[in-house]
């Protein structure tokens, strides 16, 4: 018998670790080749991990909640043959693995190499050069280990061998614990998806200086053009308020090429898009999650409505891949007839402005005659990064977007 360490591979450029979200095998079960080992979750997606050989599951890396490096022991299952373990190696610097009980020990480590002996550059894959790099890491002062290359285990043992000498900064002062009150019902760990949220949120509201501007909005027109298209077109995907609501932004970004930007902080960077990326906020059993429309200004209504429908369903039923998660220029959120009067949504960083539509809501209202109708009424929000946009821009763009939802017919021009 012999034991294979399974080691969480590369699963997405520049991703140097992932949470695990969920153990489908605890320690003692058999589990087969290609069967189902864990779901890792990183930034952009959750990754459904297989084990590569058939066996006994005798050591796991965590517990649910933990994040583990890339390149890093995940799993260890006991094999028939000899599996994968190394040779006693000499003494050196140590690297935290895994024992038989899932407990952390040091291993001793080779001594350190720089690179290969006969070519002189480091041999490395485009993955660990790529984590390296992202890590700040000269990969010439990283011991190389089999066949004089660097891979991401040797990645993993110069981390820890430097911990000692390497500037830690403090840690942020973290609040005192929340006070357990009698009556007290069950308590939920912060992990995977909810944890991103909450940490993107953090983030968000701790870099950027947000401020929101409310318009209020007559979408009588543009309710009565939707009933009527939807009427003209049963054949065609049922159009909700949003596709008709994109087109209107994507009609006026334009004039506003500010409020369709991102911005790199770290490098004093503002990127104005021509094409619109549109992050569609989706709620799911997990939380929030933002698919994105692809150059949401080249499609028709129809087109908006299919895609929506599509993203909406994917995020739902976990099918999403992660490039349909990231790259988006603007976000647009909703809560539909949930959506109050108004709203102060919060930037999806690194863009520098959100949506945020409200409820429509009938009002009486004064007509040009000076008679009262019955009109539908919706508050229009924005939240904008005030370092890059100004309370004018963000204003004259709403009033913009106000114009062609008040006139829909200019939405259907080409």
């Amino acid at each position: 018998m012999g034991r294979y360490t399974f080691r969480l591979p590369d699963i997405g450029e520049g991703i140097a670790e992932a949470e695990i979200v969920a153990w489908h095998v605890k320690l003692g079960d058999r589990i087969e080749e290609d069967g189902r080992l864990a779901d890792m979750m990183t930034d952009k997606a959750t990754v459904e991990m297989e084990s590569p050989v058939a066996g006994k599951v005798v050591a796991l890396a965590g517990e649910v909640g933990d994040r583990v490096s890339i390149g890093s022991p995940l799993a260890v299952i006991e094999v028939e043959g000899e599996g994968n373990a190394e040779a006693s190696p000499t003494p050196g610097p140590t690297h935290a693995s895994l024992d038989t009980n899932g407990v952390r020990k040091q291993l001793a480590l080779p001594p350190s190499r720089s690179s290969s002996p006969d070519s002189g550059k480091v041999l490395a894959a485009p993955a660990v050069r790529a984590r390296a790099k992202a890590l700040g890491i000269d990969l010439g002062s990283v011991a190389p280990g089999p066949n004089s290359r660097v891979g991401h285990a040797e990645l993993d043992a110069f981390l820890t061998a430097r911990v000692p000498a390497m500037a830690v900064e403090p840690e942020p002062e973290r609040p005192a614990p929340t006070e357990k009150l009698p009556g007290a019902g069950e308590q939920i760990k912060v992990i995977g998806l909810r944890r991103r949220i909450a940490e993107k949120m953090t983030e968000s509201k701790r870099h950027i200086p947000h401020f929101t501007y409310v318009e209020e909005c007559d979408v009588t027109a543009v309710e009565n053009l939707r009933a009527e298209l939807n009427a003209m077109h049963p054949d065609r995907p049922r159009l909700t308020l949003l596709p008709l609501l994109i087109t209107a932004i994507c009609r006026a970004l334009p004039q506003f090429p500010i409020i369709n930007a991102r911005y790199d902080d770290g490098a004093g960077v503002i990127t104005r898009y021509n094409s619109v990326h549109l992050g569609v906020a989706t709620q799911t059993e997990g939380g929030l999650i933002v698919p994105v429309v692809r150059e949401a200004q080249m499609l028709s209504l129809w087109q908006l409505a299919a895609e929506i429908a599509r993203l909406a369903a994917a995020a739902r039923d976990g099918s999403a891949r992660p490039e349909e998660l990231s790259g988006s220029t603007l976000t647009i959120t909703s809560l539909g007839p949930l959506g109050g009067i108004a709203s102060t949504p919060v930037i999806n960083r690194p863009e520098v402005a959100i949506i945020g539509p409200n409820r429509i809501v009938e009002r009486p209202v004064y007509a040009a005659d000076g008679g009262i109708e019955r009109r539908k009424l919706m508050n229009l929000s924005i939240s904008c990064d005030h370092r890059v946009v100004d309370g004018y821009d963000a204003a004259s763009f709403v009033q913009a977007v106000k114009r062609l939802i008040e006139a829909p017919l200019m939405l259907l021009a080409g």
